[in-house]
């Protein structure tokens, strides 16, 4: 099954995540914050990342100029998971090359879904 690295310094959506998405079948692995978010996908090689914004040591941002500046992370695919809903935040996240920019609160069947649907496209 697809491996999903979950980066977020909030520990209850990480465990909501975590929840739903071995549910569902997914590995899942978890970051608190940008530095551990660069070497568990540097080690882990996750199928998609969902990346935080507010988040210590390194933001959002700033960890998914890292993971598309380094060959053996670019193409992997991110959602950004964020309170932050503002349209220049999202055209950021855009112009960094997300696939999905998603705002909290948020549906857990929703994300599910979204999630579900980038791994039928890719064919597994």
């Amino acid at each position: 099954m697809p491996k999903i690295l979950v980066v977020d310094d909030e520990l209850h959506i990480i465990k909501i995540l975590d929840y739903k998405l071995r549910g569902a079948g997914y590995t899942v692995i978890s970051a608190k914050d940008g530095v551990e978010a660069l070497e568990k996908a540097k080690a882990e090689r996750p199928d998609l990342i969902l990346l935080d914004v507010m988040m210590p040591k390194l933001d959002g941002f700033e960890t998914l100029e890292a993971l598309k500046r380094d060959p053996d992370t670019q193409g992997i695919p991110v959602f950004m998971l964020t309170v932050r809903g503002r349209a220049v935040d999202r055209m950021r996240g855009q112009e960094l090359g997300i696939a999905d920019y998603i705002t909290k609160p948020f549906s857990p069947t929703k994300l599910l879904a979204k999630i579900d649907g980038v791994f039928q496209k890719k064919g597994g």
